[in-house]
């Protein structure tokens, strides 16, 4: 399918320049790695390029890029399934140290997947809930649920920072 003559390849590659950043944090709020979150939204950048003719609102681009992105990640995320390396496999000390955390975008980088997506996506890219809902594939409920309990835990963490550096 040839892309929507109201779009020249300067006009999609300038909204992806625009948007890029927004589509590569929405994919690394997903993925494991900054490896994988640069492939899903080089899939996603093609497979945007390749239904360009879908998009009707000009306007709409970021948001459809960024769930192009979320779901270019998803699917990876599938494919790898429950692959474990053997350098994950080291032994983890008897008493860890509890991480550390500089600020904001680390703590929220340390939640798990489920719930840093949704952070990231509600607070960073913008989108409602309902928007995130369809984005991920779950339940309206299951993304309040997300959000409450990573603000629960961010507050947490944050707090104990607090406690141990003065303020944040």
């Amino acid at each position: 399918m040839t892309p929507s003559m109201e779009w020249t390849r300067e006009e999609f590659a300038a909204a992806v320049t625009e948007h890029g950043r927004r589509m590569y944090r929405a994919a690394r709020a997903v993925l494991d790695s900054d490896a994988d979150a640069e492939d899903a939204v080089s899939q996603a950048v093609l497979q945007a390029w390749q239904s360009l003719g879908r998009l009707r609102n000009r306007e709409a681009v970021r948001p459809w890029l960024v769930k192009i992105a979320v779901n270019c990640a998803c699917a990876m995320r599938r494919k790898q399934g429950r692959v474990v390396y053997l350098e994950d496999l080291v032994q983890e000390p008897a008493a860890p140290e509890p991480p550390r955390y500089d600020g904001l975008w680390e703590a929220v980088c340390a939640l798990p997947r489920e719930r840093r997506a949704v952070v990231v996506l509600f607070y960073y890219e913008d989108m409602t809930v309902d928007e995130i809902a369809r984005c991920l594939g779950v339940p309206r409920g299951t993304v309040k649920s997300r959000l409450s309990r990573a603000r629960a835990q961010l507050k947490e963490v944050l707090h104990e920072q607090e406690g141990e550096y003065g303020t944040v």
